[in-house]
C-alpha cells in the first residue's frame, strides 16, 4: 500500500509538472499572439501604393479651348489617405490633353480653377510630399516595450525564470516600421517628383500627366483657365 500510494503521488507531480509546463506555454503563445495584434492593429506603418497617372482611368474630365483637363481624387490609402485628411490637403491625378494651336506652360499659360471661376493655388510638390509623409520617429514610442520581461512559474505557483522579451519586441517593432515608413516614403516622394508638372511645357498635340497637391477638404470639380 505504501508503494501503490507513493507512486500515485508521483504521477499527480508529474501530471501537475506537465500542466504548468504546458500552461507556461500556452502562456507564451497568448503573449505572442498579443504582440502580433498590437503589431497589426496599434499605430504600424503602411506600405506606399504607386499611383501611375498615365495607368488611371480618368473619369473627371473639363474642356477649355480646346485644352481637355481629366483628373482624378482619392488616390491615398491608409496612412497617407489619414494624413490628407489631418492636414486638408488633397493629392490629384491629372492628364491635360493640348489639342490647341500653341504651346502652354501650366501655372502660367494654363491654371486650375473651381468651376465658379476660383483660381487654385497648386502646391509645390517637394512641399506636398513633406505634409503626407509618415513620420519614422513616431514609431520609437515602440522601445518603451522594451522593460518587458515574460515571468514563468512552477506547480507551487512560485516564480521560476524570467525572460527579457522586451529585448527583442521593443526594438524589433520600433526598427520595422521605421525601416516600412521609410521605404513607402521614398517611393512617395520619387513618383512625386517623376510627376511634377508644375512649370511643364505641353506642347500642342501633346499630352502630359502629373501629380499636383491643393488644399482643400472636398472633391470639388476642377476646370483649366487658359491665359
Amino acid at each position: 500500500m505504501t508503494f501503490e500510494y507513493k507512486t500515485l503521488n508521483r504521477l499527480i507531480s508529474l501530471s501537475c509538472e506537465k500542466l504548468t509546463i504546458k500552461s507556461n506555454k500556452l502562456r507564451i503563445i497568448k503573449l505572442t499572439f498579443l504582440f502580433i495584434t498590437i503589431s497589426t492593429l496599434v499605430n504600424c506603418a503602411s506600405g506606399y501604393k504607386m499611383i501611375e497617372p498615365k495607368s488611371i482611368n480618368y473619369v473627371s474630365t473639363n474642356e477649355t479651348d480646346n485644352v481637355k483637363l481629366e483628373y482624378k481624387y482619392d488616390l491615398l490609402d491608409k496612412k497617407y489617405a489619414k494624413r490628407e485628411l489631418e492636414k486638408g490637403v488633397k493629392l490629384v491625378a491629372i492628364k491635360i490633353t493640348n489639342n490647341s494651336d500653341k504651346d502652354l506652360m501650366f501655372g502660367r499659360d494654363t491654371k486650375l480653377t473651381y468651376e465658379n471661376g476660383t483660381e487654385i493655388f497648386v502646391m509645390e510638390n517637394s512641399k506636398v510630399f513633406k505634409t503626407l509623409k509618415q513620420s519614422p520617429a513616431s514609431y520609437l514610442w515602440y522601445l518603451l516595450l522594451t522593460p518587458m520581461n515574460l515571468y514563468t512559474t512552477g506547480s507551487d505557483g512560485q516564480q521560476t525564470s524570467s525572460t527579457p522579451i522586451g529585448l527583442v519586441i521593443g526594438p524589433g517593432l520600433a526598427g520595422g516600421n521605421m525601416i516600412a515608413a521609410g521605404s513607402a516614403n521614398k517611393k512617395f516622394e520619387t513618383e512625386m517628383l517623376e510627376y511634377n508638372i508644375n512649370g511643364t511645357i505641353i506642347k500642342k498635340g501633346e499630352t502630359k500627366y502629373g501629380l499636383i497637391g491643393i488644399k482643400a477638404d472636398s472633391f470639388d470639380s476642377l476646370k483649366l483657365k487658359i491665359e
